[in-house]
């Protein structure tokens, strides 16, 4: 009898530690959006983390973010670049969605402290070569002839250098403008200038931030050696109307934004012109060069819409176009020659769940120039261009605290246009022969983990398949 007893005492003993052990091991997870109070802005790279363990996370390019830790009461602290911190308890004995708006931060003027950085916070992060960059910090900076230019802001930063004097191109690390990649809300943008490099394409009224990669580009990023310049577009305001605008030297602007659906959706729409041919047209209207002039237009739209606590769509678009045109009318003499781009994004964001968020794109990309001109009756017009259609899936997952996994897939059908010859004498059309296009396939699969081993150790690691294929038919000189 006692022998059972003792037997009985033991399996007690182990069930209650066993039960107790299982129960240290669960773990919950805190997740959700962090907003701007006033406008319901999405955040991107807002810090947070439980202040009791000292580990968080960032939030993503869409504000989510997700924390996975064992069950317990926590204080959860929320910080962000010119906003007031939160800080809040937490009770992790189930999933947790936190959402949360941030009020922007009173700033008074104090006086200027310079400290060095500590040796061992430049080396926090396993992403080499980031820099983000505000609205707010390029704003603050001279415009040139009164345009906020993005690319002139990044052409001050260390390891970029200017393609030429009051060029928009760049060069970084010694590679060529052409390699670096530039996205407008993941859009491919191939011209990246107005005015023959004066001025860059993008609407600095538009924009709500900038991510420079100079180095170790992640793995969910392909096609360029040198860079990577990620730009997102403002949503819109979801809580008021606003209307902003500026007259400049050269150009006009003017935004719309504001609430489709309070808290919901919302929409912005931006455009900007010059008005070069305005200004020149009284000086030489009456001259033979009557009709001589340039001028560049652009117009940024975006729109989004909260379906569900789950998914969210997004549907932006940007077109811009330079015109110059020359005119001799002693001889009747034409020359007209217009390039830009147009670029369309259609995204939807879902959370599967707690620790997994998936993002679906379908984007719309092209570029094109031309050339035409005119004397009498004969007429002659070059043009070549390239347009994308791209589809790309990608995850975001959190398994827990120290781990952020991204992987996806990406397809890009490429149409090119190298050149294309029409000319005409009167009625008489010459034969230039057919318009010759290429097409390709460019598809891609990737996975990136970030991982912290511990508070001193850190890895990046990244795999990237890539695969171009050339499709015909199509005619090869050798």
């Amino acid at each position: 009898m006692i022998r059972q007893s003792k037997y009985l005492v033991s399996i007690l003993l182990l069930a209650t530690l066993c039960f107790g052990w299982a129960k240290a091991q669960n773990k919950y997870t805190v997740s959700g959006f962090i907003k701007d109070a006033e406008s319901g802005e999405n955040l991107l790279g807002a810090n947070v983390y439980i202040k009791e363990l000292l580990q968080g996370s960032t939030t993503n390019q869409y504000g989510f973010f997700s924390i996975t830790v064992e069950e317990g009461q926590y204080h959860l602290v929320v910080s962000y670049l010119g906003y007031e911190d939160i800080t809040e308890e937490i009770d992790l004995t189930k999933n947790v969605r936190y959402n949360k708006s941030m009020a922007s931060a009173t700033i008074t003027t104090q006086e200027v402290v310079i400290e060095g950085e500590r040796s061992d916070q430049n080396v926090e992060s396993t992403q080499m070569g980031k820099i983000d960059l505000e609205m707010a910090q390029i704003k603050s900076l001279p415009a040139f002839m009164g345009e906020i230019d993005v690319l002139k802001t990044i052409q001050l930063l260390p390891g970029v250098q200017s393609a030429g004097e009051g060029n928009s191109g760049f060069y970084v690390r010694g590679g060529g403008p052409d390699q670096n990649l530039v996205l407008l809300d993941e859009a491919v943008v191939y011209n990246v200038a107005h005015l023959f490099g004066f001025f860059s394409v993008f609407n600095a009224d538009a924009i709500k931030k900038v991510e420079l990669i100079k180095g170790g580009m992640p793995a969910n990023y392909g096609g360029r050696l040198s860079s990577v310049l990620d730009i997102t577009m403002k949503d819109g305001n979801r809580k008021k109307f606003e209307v902003d605008g500026g007259i400049g030297v050269i150009s006009s602007r003017l935004t719309v934004q504001g609430p489709i659906k309070k808290n919901a959706s919302s929409f912005i729409v931006s455009g900007r012109r010059t008005y070069i041919d305005l200004l020149l047209n009284p000086f030489i209207k009456n001259t033979a060069f009557a009709g001589t002039g340039y001028f560049f237009y652009d117009l940024t739209a975006k729109i989004n819409y909260d379906i569900s606590d789950a998914d969210k769509l997004y549907l932006s678009g940007y077109f811009g176009r330079d015109v110059f045109s020359f005119a001799q009318g002693d001889n009747g003499f034409e020359a007209k020659m217009p390039w830009g781009n147009a670029t369309s994004s259609l995204r939807w964001n879902h959370l599967i769940n707690e620790k997994m968020f998936v993002n679906t794109s379908l984007i719309f990309s092209d570029y094109d120039f031309s050339f035409g001109i005119t004397q009498s009756e004969f007429e002659l017009v070059l043009f070549s261009g390239i347009r994308d259609f791209n589809t790309k899936v990608d995850f975001h997952y959190y398994p827990s605290v120290r781990h952020h996994v991204k992987f996806g897939i990406n397809h890009i059908y490429h149409v090119f246009t190298p050149s294309s010859t029409s000319a005409k004498q009167g009625d008489v059309v010459f034969n230039t022969g057919e318009i010759i296009k290429q097409y390709a396939h460019e598809s891609a699969v990737y996975f990136n983990d970030e991982f912290s081993l511990t508070e001193m150790l850190k890895i990046n690691a990244g795999l990237r398949l890539s695969m171009f294929n050339h499709v015909g038919p199509f005619t090869r000189y050798t």
